[in-house]
């Protein structure tokens, strides 16, 4: 394993802080082709950070006692926002400024959109895919899935159903993505995957070990590794259009008290819980399944006001 700091910059208290890469150079002169991994553009999205943890682990281990195997280049970015991390927070501190809005052109020249243009530039010169790994918000608990926007799913969905999610989910195009890592990559025609898993905060060790085995299955799929040890199976996502997704909302303020976790075969009518007036013991609002489905998103911070996400369900789907 090699390591290289593509950028470095000092903090108002004289703290020097680099942005680190890890990579993992091919057995062969031209490498097949070479693969990215990216986490911690927010920093209280802990799950990357683990996954590219064990990634690093077994591929460390790999290039140890079996060389040969890389016949492409992998490369890791663990920690892309170090002093969010840092502090657990999603912005970059001191600026206050979401990073993964950096991308693209006319974003100023402040800290972190020069280290999110070093960041761009890199990734375009040493990455054919890449993989962005994200977590949810304190609010709501996410299976694993990949986000593609409209129009690209042609192209993505076959490296997707590689990556061993829950769920593939195709969003309809919309300004608000122009400024990010993803998109940006896409319209340079690097196929770029966004994986969203878990909470904020948080590592579910279920859903890391389920997307470490499918971010191994990628890498032999697209030829970067040649590994001789037995392969996981890896399950065949539910690939959805927006049509396909109901949104259920909280109609009072209240406590949500969520009575059915993510699950595969939820159905309808099942009640997925319950907006409760806490002061009066009474029950405003009882939470069911529209249809049958795959649960999979649901609320875990009990606090909710009128119009506050509940959960998300699949339906009518592919898979």
């Amino acid at each position: 394993m090699e390591s290289r700091a593509i950028a470095s910059y000092q903090t108002p208290s004289g703290q020097k802080v680099k942005i680190v890469k890890r990579f993992f150079s091919s057995f062969r002169k031209r490498p097949t082709k070479r693969i990215a991994f990216i986490s911690g553009l927010h920093g209280n999205e802990l799950e990357g950070i683990y996954l590219c943890h064990l990634l690093i682990l077994y591929l460390k281990e790999l290039k140890k006692n079996q060389p040969e195997a890389f016949l492409g280049e992998a490369h890791i970015y663990p920690a892309v926002n170090p002093q969010a991390i840092a502090t657990g927070t999603r912005l970059w501190p001191f600026f206050s400024t979401d990073i993964n809005r950096q991308f693209g052109g006319g974003n100023g020249n402040s800290l972190p959109s020069q280290c999110a243009k070093e960041l761009l530039n890199d990734l375009k010169s040493s990455a054919d895919i890449v993989v962005d790994f994200h977590a949810s918000n304190l609010h709501l608990k996410e299976a694993p899935q990949i986000r593609i926007v409209d129009g690209l799913h042609k192209k993505l969905i076959p490296l997707a159903v590689q990556c061993n999610v829950d769920l593939v989910w195709v969003h309809p195009a919309s300004p608000m993505f122009e400024s990010t890592l993803a998109y940006n990559l896409n319209q340079s025609r690097i196929p770029t995957l966004v994986v969203e898993t878990g909470i904020a905060l948080r590592i579910n060790q279920n859903f890391a070990n389920r997307l470490f085995q499918g971010m191994l299955n990628l890498l032999r799929h697209t030829g970067v590794i040649v590994a001789s040890n037995s392969q996981s199976k890896v399950d065949y996502p539910v690939i959805v259009h927006p049509s396909q997704v109901t949104l259920l909302k909280s109609s009072h303020a209240g406590l949500f008290v969520g009575h059915a976790d993510l699950k595969n075969n939820i159905t309808k009518g099942e009640i997925i819980g319950e907006v409760v007036n806490p002061s009066d013991g009474e029950v405003l609002q009882k939470v069911t399944a529209p249809e049958n489905g795959l649960l999979f998103t649901i609320r875990e911070h009990p606090l909710v006001y009128s119009g506050a996400p509940l959960a998300r369900m699949a339906h009518k789907y592919i898979g």
